[in-house]
C-alpha cells in the first residue's frame, strides 16, 4: 500500500494512523489508486523496468513449465531426478547468496542487471541448441541450470533494490503492485503458451523465446537513466557489510519473524513445486492442460495484488501478509485430495486459483513493507539475505520433494508441503508480526 504522502489529502480525505491508511469512503480509495497508478508513468526509470520486467518474467514462465515437461517427457526423469535439478537451479543462493547482496550495495544496480540478462540469454540458447542436437542429460540440464541460478541471484536482489531507487517513498507500493501484477499476468500466460508450444514444437524450441525475452529485457534496461543511491558509507570489509546485512534482517523486531516464517514456507513450496507437474500429468493432464492451471493461478495473482492494499488497509499489513500463508498452504491440500477422475483439471484449476491469490496479495505488501523499513544502503543486502536462503533451502528441499513423492506417493509430499505452509501461518499470527504496519516515511 502507498507510503503517507502528503499530496493524497487532497484527493481523498485520508487519515494515517500507526502507518496504515484509513479512507473515509470507498470512492477514495478508487480515485487514490488510480492516481498513484498514473503518477508511476512520470518516472520513465520504472517504465523502462517494468516493461523489463513483463518480458523476462513472461519467459521465465515459459522456461519453468517446458523445462520440466523437457525431463519428463524428452529425458524420462523421475521425481528424484526433477528434485536435483530444481536443486541445481537454487544452489547458487545458498552458495553465494549473502556474497550478492554486498556486491548488489557496492556496484552500479542497472548495469548489473543488465550484465545478468545478457548471461542468462547465452545460457538458454546454449539449453535450446544442446537439446535440439539430442546432447542434453539430466546432468547437463543441471549444470546449465546451476549457472542461470547465478545469475538469478545477482539479478534478483539488485531488481528489488533497484526499483526502491528509481521510485519516492509515496509510491513505493503502488510500483510493487504494477510489477506484482505483471508478474502473474505472465504467470498466466507463460505456462499456457509453454504447454501449448512444447506439444506443438518441443521444450527446446520453446525456450527461444525465454532467451530472446531476456535479451530484449537488457535493451530496455540500457535506457533507464542510472541512478544509484545517494547514501553511503565508508568502504568496510566484506565480513563486516554480511554480519550488517544479516544482523538487520534478524535483529529487526517485524522482519525477523516474517523471514524466518518466509523460510520454512520456501521449504513446502519447494516440496510443492517439485512434485506438482509430475502428479498432473499421473492424474491424465497433458502439457496444454497443465499449463492451463499454472496459468490460473497467474490470472488469479492479478486479481490478488489488486486487492492487496485494500486487504491492507482492512487487516493491516501483518495480517494481510500471514493470511496468504493459509491460502498457499490450502491450495497444495487441495491437490493432494484431487481424484484421478474427470474433475481432475477443474480442482486442480480451482487449487491454483487459490494459491494464485495468495502469491498475489503478498508480493507487493512484504515488498513494499520489507524495503520501506530498511534504509537504502542496506536493502540489497537485506533482499539478498532474504532472498538467498529461501531459494538455497530450495535446494535442498526440491530433491527432499522428489524423495518423499517417491517413497511415499506425490499425495503425501503434497500434504507435506500444505500443512508446513499452514504452520508458518499460524506461527506469524502467533508473533508480534501481526502487528506489523507500513511506516509513513522510509528510512534513508
Amino acid at each position: 500500500m502507498p507510503l503517507a504522502d502528503p499530496r493524497l489529502d487532497e484527493l481523498g480525505n485520508h487519515r494515517y494512523q500507526n502507518g496504515i491508511a484509513t479512507l473515509q469512503d470507498s470512492d477514495a480509495v478508487t480515485k487514490v489508486e488510480r492516481a498513484s497508478f498514473g503518477q508511476l508513468l512520470l518516472y520513465p526509470g520504472f517504465v523502462r523496468l517494468w516493461m523489463a520486467d513483463g518480458l523476462s518474467n513472461f519467459g521465465t514462465f515459459i522456461f519453468g513449465l517446458s523445462l520440466q515437461l523437457l525431463l519428463i517427457h524428452v529425458l524420462s526423469a523421475d521425481q528424484l531426478e526433477i528434485g536435483w535439478v530444481r536443486s541445481a537451479q537454487w544452489l547458487p543462493s545458498l552458495l553465494f547468496g549473502l556474497l550478492a547482496g554486498v556486491v548488489v550495495d557496492r556496484v552500479q544496480r542497472k548495469q548489473l542487471l543488465i550484465a545478468t540478462d545478457i548471461a542468462s540469454c547465452v545460457l538458454l540458447l546454449a539449453i535450446a541448441g544442446m537439446g535440439l542436437l539430442g546432447m542434453l542429460s539430466p546432468f547437463g540440464v543441471a549444470v546449465l541450470v546451476f549457472l542461470l541460478g547465478t545469475a538469478a541471484v545477482l539479478q534478483g536482489g539488485a531488481h528489488q533494490s533497484f526499483t526502491a531507487d528509481l521510485l519516492p517513498p509515496s509510491l513505493l507500493a503502488s510500483g510493487n503492485v504494477a510489477l506484482t501484477q505483471t508478474y502473474t499476468a505472465a504467470q498466466t500466460l507463460g505456462p499456457l503458451l509453454a504447454g501449448v508450444l512444447a506439444g506443438v514444437v518441443g521444450a527446446p524450441v520453446t525456450m527461444l523465446i525465454n532467451a530472446a525475452t531476456y535479451a530484449a529485457s537488457a535493451v530496455l534496461l540500457a535506457g533507464v537513466p542510472g541512478r544509484q543511491p545517494t547514501e553511503r558509507t565508508a568502504r568496510s570489509s566484506l565480513g563486516a557489510d554480511l554480519r550488517e546485512g544479516i544482523a538487520w534482517v534478524y535483529r529487526h523486531p517485524f522482519l525477523a519473524p516474517y523471514a524466518l516464517c518466509l523460510h520454512v514456507w520456501f521449504i513446502g513450496n519447494a516440496i510443492a513445486g517439485t512434485v506438482y507437474v509430475f502428479h498432473a500429468t499421473r492424474l491424465g493432464l497433458d502439457g496444454g492442460a497443465v499449463g492451463l492451471t499454472l496459468g490460473m493461478a497467474g490470472l488469479a495473482g492479478v486479481i490478488g495484488a489488486g486487492l492487496a492494499e485494500r486487504t491492507a488497509r482492512l487487516l493491516g499489513t501483518g495480517k494481510a501478509i500471514l493470511c496468504c500463508d493459509f491460502l498457499t498452504g490450502l491450495a497444495w491440500l487441495i491437490v493432494a485430495v484431487t481424484p484421478q477422475t474427470g474433475v481432475a483439471l477443474y480442482a486442480l484449476c480451482a487449487a491454483q486459483f487459490v494459491y494464485g491469490i495468495g502469491l498475489g496479495l503478498r508480493g507487493p505488501l512484504e515488498m513494499s513493507f520489507r524495503n520501506a523499513v530498511t534504509p537504502s544502503r542496506l536493502r540489497g543486502r537485506m533482499n539478498t539475505t532474504i532472498r538467498s536462503i529461501n531459494w538455497g533451502l530450495i535446494a535442498l528441499a526440491a530433491p527432499l520433494g522428489g524423495w518423499l513423492a517417491l517413497q511415499f506417493g506425490d499425495r503425501a509430499a503434497l500434504t507435506i508441503a500444505g500443512t508446513i505452509m499452514v504452520g508458518t501461518g499460524t506461527a506469524l499470527l502467533l508473533s508480534r508480526f501481526r502487528h506489523a504496519a507500513m511506516p509513513t516515511d522510509a528510512p534513508g
